[in-house]
């Protein structure tokens, strides 16, 4: 039997996604296709635009066989964190054969290369100085690791080429390498396999996919980025043309949960969220002393200048959006920006981070939905995995060690904040965690 897993947000699940479950269960001749995905908040640090569980539905539906989450605390992390954590969940089942992801040069090999030249780079004394330096220059992480490596690659692995160098400073590659290294320091027998990602990570036009064909090698596929800004429009006319042009970028199930709801439900904005941020902002700032540190400084990714520049802008706060663009700079990108206030917003401290770190990332699992054909995957998982496999709460608190008990509270904490915000906007009832079945596909997969 051969098991793939895959790690993803699905925020939403478009063609594009569509396309690599196929083409990784072809490719790594996959008997069963295993998802691990983020909860409601995501690594850009912004919530999903559809709760978890329709998120686990559209994979389901799509092709997907059993999908676990990512514990938020990994899910709305850095590109290291994020890989570790969710390579953890794949290894620790003790089943999962390979580990297919998208990257923009589609080369594992090359993707291994660069994983094992940075661990090898991070050793040395030199690596970091250059980093610093670049840093202090103003350059953002990527930027600076990627000119830090610049300097040592002769000694390390030859001439830094134009390719080495996207290697370092495009989405998904960065992704892919932290992929490797998290294998590689986890020895884990997963197998690495990288598939050659269509269309640009930050496209915001929309594509037509072909109808006849929408899985053709010349398919170009919407962004994530640019369905979630299309479905942001609010005027009447333009929403219903973008309904249309939306239909042959999404499939059937993601379209039929995004659209055609019976439940007096609907998306959610990171702007949803802007009163609460406030609020909560005001409350750790408003009671802080002259003189002492920063409260903002123990949250994950909040550094002292960060945490300054938060509390000066603090009263010009006009919603989310608006707050990241005076927050960013040539050191601080936006995205940096809006995750540093997702980790504040979700009380997600950077001890605790340092501390699963230290520990080897050991995180939980727990299911989010699983198809009827996978009752013989479970079965295999059930004696295999490193740890139990769950998906009822009240057995999970009985289940879980001290070390992850917290990891699972912050999920119940960030999916509560999350409904408390759906709940507001839509005026439908709070869906408790504790209350949340496991899902199964509502429509029949491909």
């Amino acid at each position: 039997m051969t098991v793939t897993g895959i790690i993803a947000e699905y925020n939403p699940l478009h063609k594009g996604h569509e396309y690599q479950l196929k083409e990784a269960r072809r490719l790594t001749g996959a008997d069963y296709i295993i998802v691990v995905m983020s909860g409601c908040f995501t690594q850009r640090g912004t919530p999903a635009v559809l709760d978890k569980y329709e998120r686990a539905r559209m994979a389901l539906s799509c092709g997907a066989d059993l999908v676990l989450e990512l514990p938020v605390r990994f899910a709305c992390a850095s590109a290291e964190y994020f890989a570790s954590g969710a390579v953890s969940v794949l290894n620790r089942l003790g089943c999962v054969d390979y580990l297919c992801f998208g990257s923009e040069c589609g080369d594992t090999q090359a993707l291994l290369s660069a994983a094992a030249l940075l661990s090898r780079a991070e050793r040395t004394p030199e690596y970091h100085q250059k980093l610093q330096e670049a840093q202090k220059a103003g350059l953002s992480f990527p930027a600076a690791r990627s000119r830090a490596l610049e300097s040592l690659w002769g000694k390390l692995s030859g001439d830094f080429s134009e390719a080495a160098s996207s290697l370092f400073s495009l989405p998904n590659n960065i992704l892919g390498i932290e992929y490797c290294r998290a294998l590689m320091a986890l020895h884990s027998p997963i197998h690495p396999f990288s598939i050659r990602r269509k269309g640009n990570y930050h496209d915001t036009g929309l594509k037509e996919t072909p109808a006849n064909d929408p899985f053709a090698s010349d398919a170009s596929f919407s962004s994530a980025s640019a369905i979630r800004a299309a479905m942001q429009r609010t005027d009447e006319t333009a929403a219903a043309e973008t309904k249309e042009r939306l239909f042959s970028s999404l499939p059937a199930a993601s379209y039929r949960l995004l659209f055609e709801r019976t439940d007096g439900r609907g998306i959610v904005t990171e702007e949803d969220f802007s009163p609460l941020l406030r609020y909560h902002l005001l409350q750790l700032l408003e009671g802080g002393s002259i003189g002492k540190p920063s409260p903002l400084t123990t949250f994950t990714d909040v550094t002292p200048s960060l945490a300054d520049k938060i509390g000066n802008s603090l009263y010009s706060f006009t919603g989310w959006d608006d707050f990241c663009l005076r927050l960013r700079s040539r050191d601080l990108p936006y995205t940096r920006a809006s995750r540093s206030l997702c980790h504040i917003l979700l009380n997600l401290r950077q001890k605790m981070l340092d501390e699963s770190k230290a520990e080897g990332f050991p995180v939980y699992l727990r299911m989010l939905g699983f198809s009827e054909r996978a009752l013989p995957l479970l079965g295999i998982i059930k004696k295999q995995a490193s740890s139990s496999l769950f998906s009822r709460l009240p057995a999970a608190r009985e289940q879980l060690s001290p070390t992850l008990l917290p990891l699972l509270e912050e999920e119940i904490r960030a999916s509560h904040i999350y409904q408390t915000v759906v709940s507001g906007k839509y005026g439908t009832p709070f869906l408790h965690e504790y209350q949340r079945q496991i899902i199964t596909p509502l429509f029949p997969g491909p």
